[in-house]
């Protein structure tokens, strides 16, 4: 099933809906899209079917938005060509390390910066080299720790479109530091239209256990990129079980498969051409995700106001330091 969350004008309060070929049908007002994925598929079913009942609403007319507020967002970097081609753009390097061929690794990014379809992207004022990532993400359905790859598929909720919205010259400054990436992500990452249920893509899993999805994206209507999510490097399962190793999955996180190759994103596109081409994202481009399976998610690219001016840093010789250090208390 697809499960949506919607504005209720009526109430003044977000809503979740099931998606149908009749419209979008409202479940009842105590529910969220965090409940009811943590209340598990036969609670979800019998609130499915008290929601068949409700008239459906026409989605023409509905305002929908992220489909939830997660419990905590991990992005992986999972495409070996995405790796490639970002690495040579952002870092000046070629090739990938060899350290990413050990385990599906990933970096935590914002889960209170979360937008939902047709919201308007506030880039940082002083991001010029505006981008977007065409992603796939994992929802968490239950609790778990360390758990095992071959019991994980049973932690995988549904799947949504990511955009994992970047700024390409401020994460290639911050990330110099050898942290990161930090303020030239978390601004905004986009998810939607809607959750599918697992269940829904089981039939696109090929014979090695990866979903066969084609994925492509464009900007004002011209196709920039598209690729296979099936070519990513680990399946979803292998995510959540490492993403657990040592540590804790909840219901309502969210795992980013990674931006896709072949144009999922600019600065891939840019790493391989030597230059920004194509140039990056302006203001008022819009950029569609399109999933198959899934569905559409179309976003326009905005700027934000100005943010206010950092102290600069209190540089200190080392013969100061060490007289602090050496200094009586």
């Amino acid at each position: 099933m697809k499960l949506a969350t919607f504005h209720d004008p009526d109430l003044g309060v977000p809503r979740v809906g099931l998606v149908t070929e009749d419209g979008l049908h409202p479940f009842a007002v105590r529910h969220t899209m965090r409940t009811l994925i943590a209340g598990g598929r036969e609670a979800l079913d019998r609130a499915a079917d008290h929601a068949r009942a409700a008239e459906a609403i026409d989605l023409a007319e509905v305002e929908l938005l992220a489909p939830l507020e997660p419990a905590s967002v991990r992005d992986f970097v999972a495409f070996e060509e995405h790796v490639e081609g970002v690495r040579r753009s952002v870092d000046g390097v070629s090739g990938v390390p060899d350290a990413w061929y050990d385990a599906p690794a990933f970096y935590f990014t914002n889960p209170h910066a979360i937008l939902g379809p047709g919201a308007e992207v506030p880039f940082p004022a002083a991001c010029a080299a505006r981008d977007f990532e065409l992603e796939v993400a994992a929802v968490v359905g239950a609790e778990g720790r360390s758990v095992p790859p071959e019991e994980a598929g049973a932690y995988v909720f549904g799947y949504t479109i990511f955009n994992d919205w970047s700024a390409r010259d401020l994460q290639g400054r911050e990330m110099q530091v050898g942290l990161g990436p930090a303020k030239g992500k978390d601004f905004a990452t986009t998810l939607g239209p809607w959750i599918v249920t697992a269940d829904e893509l089981e039939p696109y899993r090929d014979e090695d256990g990866f979903l066969d999805l084609l994925c492509t994206v464009s900007v004002n209507g011209a196709e920039v990129g598209r690729d296979r999510l099936s070519n990513v490097g680990w399946t979803f399962e292998t995510m959540i079980a490492y993403a657990s190793r040592d540590s804790r999955v909840v219901a309502g996180d969210v795992l980013g498969s990674g931006t896709v190759g072949n144009g999922g994103c600019l600065a891939e596109l840019w790493g391989r051409h030597g230059s920004q081409e194509p140039k990056p994202l302006q203001p008022g481009d819009m950029v569609t995700l399109e999933v198959e399976g899934i569905g559409t998610l179309t976003n326009t690219v905005g700027v934000a106001s100005p943010a206010p001016e950092l102290p600069p840093v209190r540089r200190r010789d080392s013969a100061a330091r060490a007289a602090a250090r050496e200094a009586p208390r």
